[in-house]
């Protein structure tokens, strides 16, 4: 299945044509696997609803989910609003993966060794916790400590996932994975929107000229998601944190209270915004 940070085109089966990013990576796989079963369920993160009715198509259309890589995302763009009045990069970063995976829960525990791979990055040693009192930083909007707040939530959701789903029995793991810096049109799109200051076109020259391919920039997200070693509450990434093999990574920031508060907050501030619950527990599978 393919997802995207935002949605173009017309799904097939609507009548329309598949977006082009979808339509090229469904060559891509065909050719080297031609008798590859692919899906395509359009999705745009910015949007709650649209994050409910994908997880919702999802769920009717497979009764078990065996893997979950929540990869899209966008990176410190200018203060903006999504339509449900969130944050955008918490809203598209953070809230979108929430409600989906919220919504493809019972798909998930229904399988026999579930893997959920959240996507994080090094931005995350600048962000602070989720605050209760200022989700969406109107006290003061920075585009890159919006953005280091947005990966440090990723983060935080894998570990406290992770967490639920052991408390709750179940096989399924949680881990979050960061790519590195990987010669895709992130670093472009953050440009083009007038975000990241100075250091907007910094990223993008250094993503041109020294950054991973996009199939290399995937690996540490693969190797979470299908590595048998691989605990649950970890993090892979590139060796010398901006490029290089998958590893795994030291946790150095994320233990003791101050991590239980901000997995505490971090659900708290989840669930009241979209109204949605993150919930293993079999209790809550069968409510």
């Amino acid at each position: 299945m393919h997802y995207r940070a935002r949605t173009e085109g017309r799904p097939r089966g609507d009548g329309g044509a598949l977006p082009s990013k979808t339509a090229d990576a469904t060559a891509a796989v065909l050719s080297q696997v031609p008798g590859a079963s692919l899906e395509s369920v359009p999705l745009d993160l910015a949007s709650q609803e649209a994050a409910r009715a994908a997880g919702d198509l999802i769920a009717g259309r497979h009764s078990r989910i065996d893997i979950v890589i929540a990869n899209a995302g966008v990176m410190a763009l200018p203060q903006g609003r999504t339509p449900d009045g969130f944050e955008t990069q918490l809203a598209v970063n953070h809230l979108g993966h929430w409600t989906l995976l919220a919504r493809l829960m019972p798909g998930i525990v229904a399988a026999p060794a579930a893997r959920i791979v959240t996507t994080t990055s090094i931005a995350r040693l600048v962000g602070a916790p989720v605050d209760p009192a200022d989700p969406h930083l109107d006290e003061g909007y920075e585009d890159w400590a919006a953005y280091g707040r947005s990966k440090l939530a990723a983060l935080h959701l894998a570990i406290g996932l992770d967490r639920a789903l052991r408390a709750a029995g179940l096989p399924a793991r949680a881990l979050a994975a960061h790519p590195g810096i990987s010669h895709t049109d992130l670093q472009k799109r953050t440009v083009r929107e007038g975000g990241g200051g100075t250091q907007g076109p910094f990223w993008e020259r250094y993503a041109e000229r020294r950054g991973m391919s996009p199939e290399r920039g995937a690996l540490s997200q693969l190797r979470a998601a299908t590595d048998p070693r691989a605990r649950g509450g970890s993090l892979y990434g590139p060796r010398w944190a901006l490029a290089g093999d998958p590893v795994r990574r030291l946790l150095v920031r994320e233990r003791g209270r101050s991590l239980d508060r901000a997995i505490a907050r971090l659900w708290s501030v989840s669930e009241s915004l979209t109204g949605e619950t993150l919930d293993p527990s079999p209790q809550h599978q069968r409510a």
